[in-house]
């Protein structure tokens, strides 16, 4: 029997197999140290064969991914630097792979897909962790936290906080009927305890406002793009504001409190210090990708020992630009905070600045988890990790943007002429059918 290609590789129609593939995805990503190569396999297996069935989808505007290609390109080329070239080269070939995936997926499956079989994966994921049930006791200070299959509490936390994230957003833009619903409660619910009994600060803090981004920017769909554009505005210099104050006034301190953190981040600043002074060897290139916690070297093993991390593995600076500075230099961390920053402003100008499009405001939220993480963990810079996958996805889907069908009510258009200002049109840019095989 001949398995139609659309089936497989058409966003509009593959929504069972992406939402496997995507599943499969969140599971190896989550429990690949504990299952091993097979969940690694059974990754690359559910994205790679794609190109084979459809390899022209793949090349068109490829030129647009050439970011996270030069990226990926400098990562494999650290190699002829590196302080442990074999390491070096082993992880960035897998990194690049990782991007591959990413791209693979972006090309193939939908924002919603994504959604559905990130709420499947994530799902099993917690149902695993809490059928393990393991708590950790953190030597730092001294609570006890659920870490269920992970390694650390932040890890669940992280799972946990995109559980709650993505069944927010398919409850108020992908949602068909009850039965969606009665089905999102249960992980919904499932995650806000994880995230709960973990007690990552991180996670707990950062979800809150994201979801009220996301809620603003939802709102924002009733607006015609004239006063979106000046809300934006205005709230982003309101946020710059908060933020100042925010610093300089003791506040940031009360935040931190509320959540059972000190000025310290639980010795994160420490370690930021660690890691500048490391980065001072070599500044613009960096000892080399993946080539700082090795074990044998004696500034990783001072560490490792310090924070009593007895598996000498799986540590990082808990900052993704101090990681990257000290691996890849000040040209990588250009390089993966452009990257992060044109996503950003890519689908922030998408939902403003165009067409307003529910992928986008997602995608949004995703981007702004990521970036606010970003600088107390370090989940962009690793291949086969949740946080990379996500991101370089983002980055990926912006080039389809122009090209991709929209549902569009006549009400909003009649909506904008009645504004004073010609409704907008569908695809704007480019015919419709840009993307199409």
């Amino acid at each position: 029997m001949k398995i139609p290609k659309s089936l497989l590789v058409d966003p509009e129609k593959n929504s069972v197999y992406g939402s496997f593939a995507v599943a499969v995805s969140i599971w190896a990503f989550s429990y690949s140290v504990i299952f091993g190569q097979v969940m690694i396999l059974a990754y690359y297996a559910v994205w790679l064969p794609l190109i084979l069935v459809d390899y022209r989808r793949f090349l068109r505007q490829l030129s647009s991914a050439w970011l996270p290609l030069l990226f990926a390109a400098y990562v494999c080329f650290s190699v002829f630097w590196s302080a442990a070239p074999g390491i070096t080269a082993r992880t960035a070939i897998q990194y690049f792979s990782h991007i591959a995936c990413a791209y693979i997926a972006a090309r193939t499956v939908s924002v919603r897909t994504l959604t559905i079989g990130a709420l499947i994966g994530i799902f099993v994921v917690m149902l695993y962790s809490l059928r393990v049930g393991h708590y950790s006791e953190d030597v730092l200070d001294g609570t006890v936290n659920f870490v269920g299959a992970f390694a650390s509490k932040n890890q669940i936390g992280f799972v946990a906080s995109l559980g709650i994230y993505f069944c927010v957003v398919f409850l108020a833009f992908y949602r068909r009927g009850w039965l969606s619903f009665t089905l999102a409660v249960p992980i919904v619910l499932l995650s806000a305890y994880l995230l709960v009994v973990s007690h990552s600060a991180t996670s707990m803090a950062s979800i809150p406002a994201v979801l009220a981004l996301v809620a603003l920017l939802a709102m924002s769909k009733l607006l015609s793009r004239r006063y979106r554009r000046v809300i934006f505005l205005i709230g982003a210099g309101l946020l710059v504001v908060v933020a100042f104050v925010a610093l300089n006034l003791g506040l940031m301190d009360f935040i931190l409190g509320i959540f059972g953190k000190d000025s310290t981040l639980t010795g994160r600043t420490y370690l930021w210090e660690q890691g500048w002074n490391a980065a001072q060897k070599s500044p613009i290139l960096g000892v080399g990708y993946a080539a700082y916690w090795v074990q044998g070297f004696a500034e990783a093993e001072r560490l490792w020992n310090e924070f009593y991390i007895t598996t000498r593995t799986g540590f990082h600076f808990h900052n993704t630009y101090i990681e990257a500075l000290v691996e890849l230099g000040f040209v990588g961390v250009a390089m993966i905070a452009l990257i992060m920053l044109r996503t950003l402003y890519g689908h922030v100008s998408a939902v403003i600045f165009r067409t307003w499009q529910a992928d986008s405001v997602i995608l949004i939220g995703v981007m702004v988890l990521l970036l606010i993480r970003s600088f107390v963990e370090v989940e962009v810079l690793n291949p086969y990790i949740m946080g990379s996958f996500l991101l370089y996805f983002s980055f990926f889907k912006l080039a389809r943007l122009p090209a991709t069908r929209t549902r569009w009510s006549p009400a909003f258009e009649q909506a904008d002429a009645t504004r004073g200002e010609p409704a907008w049109p569908r695809h704007a840019g480019r015919p419709a059918v840009a993307d199409r095989p």
